[in-house]
């Protein structure tokens, strides 16, 4: 069955509606730290609704109400509503949502919209990564003068201390650290070249599914704790530069730290 990045851009479009829309619920998920908003609900109701009828038959792992319908799907669809929902709460422009489309196991299209920033990002594999139609590429910049993301693992503060190590390490030997709270958004800003690092113990699929694929699309490298690339079905350790070096320096300072994940 044909279908066309276009599409799944114009289903996005649509469903950004929904998320700038002027009221909405909060609540949390369990901690005060996991946030779910009524706009995330309505916005993952309607891509699936939208999505589904785009290609029937196809299998959707979303962010809320625990929807996994992964098994024996040739598509499978990967969806975070909101990318960022604790900054979409307050204001704060730096959350997008998230829509990847997976072909038996492997990443095949990803759209990333961010509409309070005005920025589009999308990808098909072997296509090249665009923003606002227009194609991007990853930086040139040295590790040294490599700005990082990254962040201090929110939902399991226990293993905060294994991040500041980690980024410390990082920070020493590389330009600075920054933090938007928006995986999703940082490595599309990785992406389009505006910085060059990336390390988070703990992502969930709808993280990253889409955001890496325009990534690597844009010339960049990802990996995760065992080298190999980070799942698209259970949560997985995402490290992620401009480079295959720069990659695989984060990644030699995370094993200096930890002989295995904690989860």
């Amino acid at each position: 069955m044909e279908i066309r990045i276009e599409n799944i851009i114009d289903v996005v479009k649509e469903a950004s509606t929904l998320m700038v829309c002027s009221g909405f619920e909060v609540h949390d998920k369990g901690s005060r730290e996991n946030l779910v908003t009524s706009s995330d609900l309505a916005v993952q109701d309607f891509l699936t609704g939208r999505l589904s009828a785009l290609l029937p038959g196809s299998g959707f792992l979303c962010e809320e109400e625990d929807l996994n319908d992964i098994a024996g799907h040739e598509f499978i669809w990967i969806i975070d509503p909101i990318d960022g929902t604790a900054n979409y709460a307050r204001g704060n422009e730096n959350c997008c949502i998230s829509v990847a489309l997976v072909r038996n196991g492997e990443q095949y299209m990803g759209v990333v919209y961010s509409p309070w920033r005005g920025e589009l990002y999308w990808a098909e594999k072997g296509c090249g990564a665009y923003c606002n139609g227009k194609p991007v590429h990853v930086s040139y910049r040295s590790y040294e003068d490599g700005l990082l993301f990254t962040a201090m693992s929110t939902y399991h503060k226990d293993w905060a201390r294994y991040c500041s190590d980690i980024i410390y390490d990082i920070y020493l030997d590389c330009n600075d650290v920054r933090r938007t709270g928006s995986a999703a958004v940082e490595l599309c800003l990785i992406a389009a070249g505006y910085a060059d690092l990336y390390f988070e113990l703990r992502l969930m699929p709808w993280d990253y599914a889409a955001a890496t694929l325009i990534l690597t699309e844009a010339g960049g490298a990802v990996c995760s704790f065992d080298t190999g690339f980070p799942s698209l079905s259970v949560p997985s350790m995402v490290i992620a530069a401009n480079n295959p070096s720069s990659c695989r320096r984060i990644l030699d300072v995370v094993h200096r730290h930890l002989k295995a994940l904690p989860y």
